[in-house]
């Protein structure tokens, strides 16, 4: 069955009722890249749209995992303004330091910047991150488009690491591309995308 056309049942996704219907349309393992871009699939077929995060494993110690978009009349991802908020929690290895604090180096207020997911996210072999992205009515050329973010990973310290992101893209043209990418350096993994029917 071709991938587009793939129906399923997501249980267990923050934002998605239970026996909701979903539709897998992005589904690739990346490796060893700079970026990883979406450019096809996000239209107005959906009213959320879902990316979930796999291993993902940065070529350069302590770097933030981000994102950012691109309005249909865009090309360079800085175009769309973003206002957001960012705080984690955290635990080291050896227990020398546990908090949860708000990043202010990662939030933005109305600033063209990729958003950070993940903040000082570790490079070794067995160092990575794995967890969400919701973006709500991307299409939309009236309201502004809301987002929020919870992915957990392994940080540079060595520690757990909790974070949050959250805000709006302020932009009423529609937005139809995605981006991924670190602060840094390449990286590993894999990514997928469902668009949820409202």
């Amino acid at each position: 069955m071709p991938l587009g056309t793939h129906k399923a049942t997501l249980f267990g996704v923050a934002g998605v009722s239970t026996g909701a219907d979903v539709v897998l349309l992005h589904d690739t393992d990346y490796s060893d890249v700079a970026s990883a871009s979406i450019t096809s699939g996000i239209d107005s077929t959906y009213g959320e749209y879902i990316f979930k995060f796999y291993n993902i494993n940065p070529a350069t110690d302590n770097v933030q995992f981000s994102f950012q978009v691109n309005a249909t009349d865009g090309a360079d991802y800085n175009d769309s303004a973003i206002t957001s908020t960012f705080f984690t929690a955290w635990h080291n290895e050896n227990d020398s330091n546990q908090a949860l604090g708000y990043t202010a180096a990662s939030d933005q207020a109305e600033g063209a910047a990729f958003q950070t997911l993940f903040y000082s996210l570790g490079n070794g072999s067995d160092e990575s991150a794995a967890g969400e992205l919701h973006i709500f009515n991307p299409s939309s050329t009236t309201y502004v488009k809301h987002f929020y973010s919870r992915i957990f990973g392994m940080g540079d310290s060595p520690m757990a690491e909790d974070a949050f992101a959250a805000g709006y893209i302020n932009d009423t043209t529609a937005i139809d591309d995605i981006q991924f990418k670190m602060s840094s350096g390449n990286f590993d993994g894999t990514i997928k995308m469902w668009g949820v029917k409202n």
